[in-house]
């Protein structure tokens, strides 16, 4: 039977176990994202051994390609894509304001051609609790309208009574067997507005409650206010997702606000762009100081790739468009946020969160300040030697942004605006890919 139990605290931090149809979700909990039905470049056992506990899926990515109906005819998601463990999904709704074209809103949803073939589609509350009622997700979340960052207050009052409207039709819908439904507090950069929203929604007692709308090009003190208000009035005994939040040391403000689920591309998509994430901030091992380099990705760690590879070959694989240079940057980079987050729980259960918690953005937010990176030799000098990912008594690692999560420079790569707002497999994209899943184009 679905449930949520909160079983430790540490200040505002909760420790709690999520038990879904698929199994138990120990929160705070990082989904890697798996936008169409897989996590790019790896298989579910990659994801297992690496004790990964859920991921994330989009439905409209699903609708679009393959279609509901082929994943039903597979025996739905789980089997569809050989993943035993949980599987959220989301709605589809930022996707469909963020990719489709040619929309048409209506109080039943919206009308839209789609951004693969021009396809002239639909797809509301209705329509999406459908779609996710046949791929069988564990936790499926409301269709919802994401405002853009700025936005006119008049739009963001008719955004929320849309999104509201919307979670009651969804609240209304048959379920798959054991499907959880979470609410997605919308409302902008508005204190009052997001406050109400929550209220609404936490009034019609739904499974559980995202934030919605963050992550999608405010500043840094903005995103963390709107995730502090969303997250202020739902209730206590609920899971908390903040959606599409993926830098670590903006998880670790999001922990401290009693948040308990977050997903991001950033690991899998910076991995694509040959940036590895490490205790001390990224590493870009495109770059050519690492040419010759016959150290791990990082020492100490024990993901497959730094007990089995030196950067100079990661960087060849990468440099040469080698498929396995992807596969080994995602699997270190899966690893780390894997790390992290256990390390995280562990503090809250033994009740060092605060002290673990300031460590680690004064480190997160510290290699920021120092240019984005670790390098190899030259710049910034290096911190002390720190015990890395999967070590008895590690401590967490990463790195940090400043509005769109990914817009750091990635490998090497320039870029204008947002620069993973590409996304894969050749499609268009739009706005900023990193709000994948929760409201964002499809990037991982």
């Amino acid at each position: 039977m679905p449930s949520f139990e909160v079983v430790a605290t540490c200040g505002g931090a909760r420790r709690g176990r999520l038990t879904t149809a698929h199994g138990v979700v120990e929160t705070p909990v990082f989904m890697p994202v798996g936008t169409q039905a897989t996590v790019k470049s790896l298989e579910p056992r990659d994801l297992d051994a690496m004790d990964v506990q859920i991921i994330l899926a989009n439905t409209y990515h699903l609708l679009v390609r393959p279609g509901p109906e082929i994943v039903g005819a597979c025996g739905g998601l789980h089997r569809f894509m050989g993943w035993k463990g949980p599987i959220l999904t989301d709605s589809g709704g930022f996707q469909v304001f963020s990719l489709a074209t040619l929309r048409k809103m209506t109080p039943e949803g919206v009308r839209f051609n789609s951004h693969v073939d021009g396809r002239n589609l639909f797809l509301g509350p209705v329509e999406s609790m459908a779609v996710q009622r046949v791929l069988g997700s564990d936790i499926a979340m409301c269709f919802d309208e994401c405002p853009p960052y700025p936005c006119d207050p008049a739009y963001a009052q008719q955004a929320v009574a849309r999104t509201l409207q919307w979670a009651r039709t969804c609240r209304e819908q048959p379920r798959a067997e054991g499907q959880m439904v979470f609410g997605i507090v919308q409302g902008g950069d508005d204190a009052a507005l997001r406050a109400s929203c929550a209220r609404e929604l936490a009034a019609m007692d739904f499974d559980g409650y995202a934030v919605g709308g963050v992550s999608v090009g405010e500043p840094e003190d903005v995103l963390v206010r709107e995730m502090a208000l969303g997250v202020a009035e739902l209730p206590f005994d609920k899971p908390r997702y903040v959606m599409g939040l993926g830098d670590l040391w903006q998880i670790v403000e999001g922990v401290a606000r009693g948040v308990d689920m977050f997903d991001c591309v950033m690991p899998t998509r910076h991995a694509r762009n040959g940036t590895a994430f490490t205790r001390d901030g990224p590493l870009h091992i495109k770059a050519g100081e690492f040419k010759a380099d016959t150290r791990p990705i990082e020492a100490g760690c024990t993901c497959y790739a730094c007990q089995n590879f030196p950067r100079a070959y990661v960087r060849h694989l990468l440099n040469v468009g080698e498929i396995l240079g992807v596969r080994l940057l995602t699997l270190h980079n899966i690893h780390c946020y894997m790390c992290f987050m256990a390390e995280m729980r562990a503090a809250i259960a033994d009740g060092t969160f605060g002290e673990w918690a300031k460590e680690q953005k004064e480190r997160l937010r510290g290699a920021s300040a120092e240019g984005g990176s670790r390098r190899g030799g030259g710049g910034p000098p290096p911190r002390p030697p720190r015990q890395a990912w999967g070590e008895p008594t590690p401590r967490g690692g990463g790195e940090s942004g400043q509005g769109c999560p990914a817009a750091a420079t990635e490998g090497g790569e320039s870029g204008q605006g947002c620069p993973a707002a590409a996304t894969e497999g050749g499609e268009p994209g739009h706005g900023c890919p990193a709000r994948a899943a929760g409201g964002g184009p499809p990037l991982a």
